[in-house]
């Protein structure tokens, strides 16, 4: 992993399959986010897979909206997806992270390894501040999604 990548990983007591199945339908994400900052997606299909779009309405304390492509995706093993502000100008500051969920079964259940890669963001300095609490919310993510599928 470079100094661009934050991780945080977990064992769930669960399938690949199901978890998989989580992370692949966009109208859940508000279920697992542990950011709390995710509010609904909008015109995601019923199940996404490599290049599907999708929009995310967001709140930190406004409202906003982010464009999602789903950039990797290797079923019930890997999906990421890279949000991009729905809003042009704000697209030359801020936008390009990506978002990582790779899926790996093990003794026991799935080790989930959840990333924020900000190798391609805008503007990288932006993000450097943010590593710290994102490493506590992707840890309540996983801690979320544990809970649903268990």
């Amino acid at each position: 992993m470079s100094n661009d990548v934050e991780s945080v990983e977990r064992v769930i007591a669960a399938p690949s399959e199901k978890i998989f199945a989580l992370l692949a339908d966009a109208s859940k994400h508000r279920t697992f986010d542990g950011s709390g900052t995710v509010r609904h997606a909008s015109k995601a299909p019923a199940r996404l897979g490599l290049g599907s779009t999708f929009g995310m309405g967001m709140r930190i304390g406004l409202p906003y909206s982010m464009k999602n492509t789903v950039v990797e995706y290797e079923e019930n093993r890997r999906i990421a997806w890279q949000p991009r502000p729905a809003y042009p100008l704000i697209t030359r500051l801020i936008g390009g992270r990506i978002w990582r969920y790779e899926l790996e079964p093990v003794e026991g259940g799935t080790r989930v390894r959840e990333s924020w890669d900000i190798s391609q963001e805008q503007v990288k300095a932006l993000m450097e501040p943010m590593r710290g609490i994102t490493r506590r919310n992707m840890a309540k993510t996983l801690e979320r999604i544990e809970q649903l599928v268990t």
